[in-house]
C-alpha cells in the first residue's frame, strides 16, 4: 500500500515537474522570438533609412545634371543667336553693295549707249566716204568680197582635199602593202606550169607502129576508151595525146606509159589498161582534193566538192595549176581576213572554191563563177560562201569577204611567174592605159610602166596648176576603173614641172 502510494506521489510529482518545465521553456521561446522581432524591425529601420538616403542623392544627382543641361543649352543659343545676328549684317552689306554695283552697271549701260549712238553716226560717216572714194556701194562690195572669199574658200578646200586624200591614200597604201606582204611571205607555194597537151614517150620507134596496129586498130581502140586524139608525127619516139579534157588527158597518158611498159599493145589488153590507168586518176583526185582541204584546214566539206576540187589538179588556166591557185587564193584570204578583223573561215572556204565551176565548164554551160556558186549551193554550202564565190569577178560585191577573195585571187593570180600571158596582149594594154591618159586636155606625156601596174602623166605646167593636177589624177582613175578590166590596182602618177629658162648675153 505504502509502495502504491508512493508511486502515485511519485507519478504526482513528475507530471507537476513536466508542466512547470514546459511553462518555463515556452516563456523562453517567447522571449527569444521577441527579440528577434525586435531585431529585425530595427534591420528594416536602418534599410529605410539608408534607402531614403540614396534616393535623396539620386535626385540630387539628376537635379544637377539637368541643371547643367539647361546651362549649356542657354549658351548654345546665346551663340546661334549672335551667329545669326552676324550673319544678317553681312547680308545687309552685301545687298548694299550689289545696289551700288547695280547703278554703277546702270550709269555705264547709258554711257555705252550714247558712245554707240556716236560711233554708228562716225561710220555712216565713214561709209559715205568710202562710197565716194570706191565707187562701190555696200551691197556690191559684200557681193566681191565674198566672190574672193568663195573662190579663196573653194581653193583652200581643194588643196586640203588633196593634202588629206594623198595622206589617206599613203596610209591605206601602207596598210594595205602591209597585210597583202604579210599574207604574201607567210605563203610559200610553187608555180606550176604546163602546156595542154601531153607528150608520152617511146623507146623505139618501132613502138609507134605497135601502138598504131594493124590498119589502125589500136590507136582506134586507144582513142575510143580515152576519149582523146593520139598524135603520132614524124616526132622521133614520141608520140603527142591532145584533147580539151584534161583528167582523159590524163588517162590516156597513164593507159600509154604502162602499155609501153608492158609491150602488149592490143584490144583486149588496152581496155583493161585503161580502167587501171581510170582507177588510179580517180585516185589521186580523191587524194589531192583531201590535201587541199587538209593544206587549207577547213572541216566539214561534201565528198563530192572534195572530188570536185582534185579535178582542178588537170585544170590549168594561163598555165597556171587551178588547184594550187585555189589553194593559195584559200590562204591568202583567211590571212588578210584575221589581219582585218573578218570572218577567216568564211574567207578561206570561199578562196577556196571560188575556181570550183572550172571543173565542170566542159559540161554545164554558164561562167565558173556562176557554175561554181550553184555547185557550192547544192551540196550545202552556206550563202556567205557561194556568193563571194559567185561575185569574185565582179564590181560589185556584197560582203567583206567576198572583196577579200576577188583581192587574194587577183594577188595570186598577178605574181611574177603565175601565169603565161601573150606579148600581143600585154602591149595592148599598156597602150589602153596611156590612151586613157592621153585623152585628157592638158597631158603632154604618158607612160605605163611596172607591166601595168603603174601610170606616169607629165603634164603642161602653163595648162595644168597643182590644185589641176590633183583633180586630173582622180578623173584619169575613175575612167580607168569605168573603161579597163584589170588584175590588182594602177597606181597613176601625175608629175608637174615648171622650168624657167634664161640666157645671159
Amino acid at each position: 500500500m505504502d509502495i502504491i502510494v508512493a508511486v502515485l506521489v511519485a507519478l504526482g510529482l513528475g507530471t507537476a515537474g513536466g508542466f512547470f518545465v514546459r511553462v518555463i521553456i515556452a516563456q523562453r521561446g517567447q522571449k527569444a522570438a521577441q527579440n528577434r522581432t525586435s531585431a529585425i524591425i530595427a534591420q528594416g529601420e536602418e534599410a529605410k533609412k539608408r534607402l531614403l538616403l540614396e534616393g535623396q542623392e539620386e535626385a540630387l544627382k539628376l537635379r544637377t545634371a539637368a541643371e547643367q543641361e539647361l546651362r549649356d543649352r542657354r549658351t548654345e543659343l546665346q551663340r546661334q543667336e549672335r551667329r545669326l545676328s552676324h550673319r544678317d549684317e553681312q547680308l545687309l552689306r552685301r545687298n548694299e553693295a550689289l545696289e551700288r554695283r547695280e547703278r554703277a552697271s546702270v550709269q555705264k549701260e547709258q554711257d555705252l549707249e550714247v558712245k554707240e549712238a556716236q560711233l554708228e553716226e562716225f561710220k555712216g560717216k565713214q561709209q559715205a566716204q568710202l562710197e565716194a572714194i570706191s565707187g562701190l556701194s555696200v551691197n556690191d562690195a559684200k557681193e566681191l568680197l565674198m566672190r574672193r572669199a568663195e573662190e579663196e574658200i573653194q581653193y583652200e578646200l581643194a588643196r586640203r582635199y588633196r593634202d588629206m586624200e594623198e595622206q589617206a591614200k599613203e596610209e591605206a597604201d601602207q596598210k594595205a602593202r602591209r597585210i597583202v606582204t604579210l599574207s604574201i611571205q607567210r605563203l610559200a607555194s610553187d608555180v606550176v606550169s604546163e602546156t595542154t597537151t601531153a607528150v608520152v614517150p617511146l623507146p623505139n620507134d618501132e613502138m609507134k607502129g605497135r601502138l598504131i596496129g594493124r590498119e589502125g586498130r589500136n590507136i582506134r581502140a586507144i582513142e575510143a576508151a580515152t576519149g582523146v586524139d593520139l598524135i603520132v608525127d614524124d616526132t622521133p619516139e614520141a608520140v603527142t595525146i591532145s584533147c580539151f579534157d584534161p583528167i582523159r588527158r590524163e588517162v590516156a597518158r597513164r593507159a600509154l606509159t604502162y602499155l609501153i611498159q608492158d609491150g602488149r599493145v592490143q584490144p583486149a589488153r588496152i581496155e583493161d589498161t585503161v580502167k587501171k590507168a581510170q582507177k588510179e586518176v580517180d585516185d589521186t583526185i580523191w587524194k589531192e582534193g583531201e590535201r587541199a582541204i587538209f593544206e587549207t584546214g577547213i572541216r566539214g566539206m561534201n565528198p563530192e566538192l572534195v572530188k570536185l576540187l582534185g579535178r582542178l589538179k588537170y585544170r590549168y588556166s594561163y598555165g597556171e595549176n587551178i588547184l594550187q591557185h585555189s589553194i593559195e587564193v584559200s590562204l591568202l584570204s583567211g590571212m588578210i581576213a584575221a589581219e582585218v578583223g573578218a570572218n577567216v573561215e568564211i574567207a578561206k572556204t570561199g578562196g577556196l572554191l571560188h575556181d570550183i565551176g572550172k571543173a565542170l565548164t566542159h559540161e554545164v554551160e554558164g561562167t565558173h563563177a556562176e557554175i561554181g556558186a550553184d555547185v557550192a549551193r547544192k551540196y550545202g554550202i552556206t550563202e556567205p560562201i557561194w556568193r563571194a564565190i559567185m561575185e569574185h569577178h565582179d564590181e560589185q560585191m556584197g560582203s567583206v569577204e567576198a572583196f577579200l577573195v576577188a583581192a587574194a585571187d587577183a594577188i595570186s593570180a598577178a605574181r611574177p611567174g603565175a601565169r603565161r600571158d601573150t606579148l600581143e596582149h600585154y602591149v595592148k594594154r599598156l597602150e589602153a592605159l596611156e590612151a586613157v591618159a592621153n585623152a585628157f586636155p592638158g597631158i603632154e606625156k604618158s607612160f605605163a610602166i611596172q607591166a601595168g601596174r603603174e601610170v606616169r602623166i607629165m603634164v603642161k605646167p602653163e595648162v595644168v596648176d597643182d590644185v589641176a593636177a590633183a583633180n586630173l589624177a582622180r578623173n584619169i582613175v575613175k575612167k580607168i576603173e569605168d573603161t579597163l578590166v584589170y588584175p590588182g590596182q594602177i597606181k597613176v602618177i601625175v608629175i608637174r614641172e615648171t622650168r624657167n629658162v634664161e640666157y645671159a648675153k
